[in-house]
């Protein structure tokens, strides 16, 4: 958290303008404040506080749950992680006097026409890059899940590569790119699938059906401005229409019984255990459920 739709709604923000600022792109970097330099990966603190010094505001993208500021350049990469977000904010009030930063901030991009941008991180886990490369962070991410070159053929043959429970494998950015804990639940739970089946012992229709599940509930995520849940993300209304996330005990939106959560990978996981049977393979080598 935030997953993929509350990425790209912070992304469509600085795109387009929203979340009550103007659009990012056109600005100018004039500089930033490192307010806790472990914030920043790389480069070392002299060389990033020297390259982004007038540099342009080209364009604003997401790959994963990365945010993609590109400049003149080089680019920007912001990872949220758990708690971090962005905002684009006046610097001064109505009065002139200068906005003091808020508590969190860790870095601060000054922009021209009075505006800064603020990278606020309460646990500290979020990391800012700038690369002349992406793809020198980014490599090593699998593919994004909205992107209709990703069919349910190699859908089903990613998973079949793997012995592994789907997940685990879901939540896998190198399998594919920008699922978290919320999404995952919520595309099973769609899909019917149970959390610790094999992934390999998913048919081709088991495949098709967990990729639509997996793209119906990103893309009505992103339709409602993500998920707002605790005090990290603000302003989305996913939390309101969950069908299994976060529902432990209460009544599945399917069937009636109750949600069931267990920790799987560490993480803690629902399901429904009627609508969402787990998938094993039998002595015999076919796949069957129990």
């Amino acid at each position: 958290m935030p997953e993929l739709p509350e990425v790209e709604t912070i992304v469509r923000a600085l795109q387009n303008g929203g979340r009550g600022s103007p659009p990012l792109i056109g600005r100018v970097l004039q500089g930033a404040e490192l307010r806790w330099q472990r914030s920043l990966a790389a480069p070392q603190p002299d060389a990033f506080l020297e390259k982004i010094r007038l540099q342009p505001v080209k364009a604003v993208a997401r790959r994963g749950k990365f945010i993609l500021i590109h400049l003149n350049q080089a680019t920007l990469l912001i990872h949220l992680r758990m708690s971090g977000d962005l905002r684009l904010e006046p610097a001064a009030d109505e009065t002139g006097s200068p906005v003091p930063p808020a508590a969190h901030d860790r870095v601060i991009f000054h922009l021209t026409d009075g505006w800064r941008l603020a990278f606020n991180d309460p646990r500290k886990f979020g990391r800012v890059w700038l690369a002349d490369d992406p793809q020198a962070v980014l490599n090593g991410l699998g593919p994004e899940p909205l992107d209709e070159s990703l069919t349910a053929e190699e859908f089903h043959r990613r998973l079949s590569r793997f012995q592994r429970q789907l997940k685990p494998l879901l939540l896998d950015q190198s399998f594919i790119a920008g699922l978290g804990n919320i999404y995952t639940d919520e595309a099973l739970h769609l899909a019917g699938l149970h959390p610790l089946t094999p992934s390999h012992l998913l048919s081709s229709e088991d495949a098709a059906r967990l990729l639509n599940a997996i793209r119906t509930v990103l893309q009505e995520g992103i339709r409602r401005n993500g998920a707002s849940i605790d005090w990290v993300y603000r302003g989305g209304s996913f939390q309101n229409h969950f069908r299994a996330y976060g529902r432990s005990g209460q009544p599945c939106p399917e069937c009636g019984t109750p949600i069931a959560r267990r920790i799987i990978g560490q993480r803690s996981t629902h399901f429904c255990p009627a609508c969402q049977p787990l998938k094993v393979a039998p002595a015999g080598g076919n796949s069957s459920t129990s």
